[in-house]
């Protein structure tokens, strides 16, 4: 079966597509839309709806627009388990950079499939910057490309 190959890595995904939409669910739940929390002076909790990609990059674009980023979400997911699967075991690091990537994009496209936005809480601001809202699912892609980049530079590949 193609996904005996990397079992732990398919546990480290399953377990952090359940945080993040457990996460996302409590914030649907607990908060009215537009609604912010402070944390602290650098963290705030705010429940958005983000109908676009990222920093609501093409938001607003109906139904095509919406079925535009559910399919290059499928196929981008789809994409990183044949690239996972041609990674060999020993690439630990590039191997937790794919699924933490793969981790988030299912974590949004479960989202955009279930609600057609993406939930955004986490709400990061120094003084008057504040950085555009997100979710777990985001930190997990960020995080799975830092990994990756850190990882080649590291091998050579």
């Amino acid at each position: 079966m193609i996904f005996m190959k990397h079992k732990g890595y398919y546990l480290l995904f399953v377990g952090l597509v359940l945080i993040d939409q457990v996460t996302k669910q409590i914030f649907m739940s607990s908060f009215d839309l537009g609604q912010s929390i402070i944390v602290n002076p650098f963290l705030s909790w705010t429940y958005l709806q983000n109908t676009g990609a990222a920093f609501s990059f093409l938001a607003g674009g109906g139904i095509i627009q919406q079925s535009f980023l559910l399919i290059v979400s499928i196929l981008v997911s789809i994409w990183i388990v044949f690239w996972s699967q041609r990674t060999p075991s020993i690439h630990r690091q590039k191997l937790l950079g794919q699924f933490m990537l793969l981790s988030g994009a299912v974590g949004n496209l479960i989202d955009r499939a279930q609600h057609g936005f993406v939930v955004d809480f986490i709400d990061v601001h120094v003084n008057s910057f504040y950085w555009p809202v997100f979710n777990l699912a985001d930190s997990f892609i960020f995080l799975g490309v830092v990994f990756i980049i850190f990882e080649r530079q590291s091998t050579g590949k």
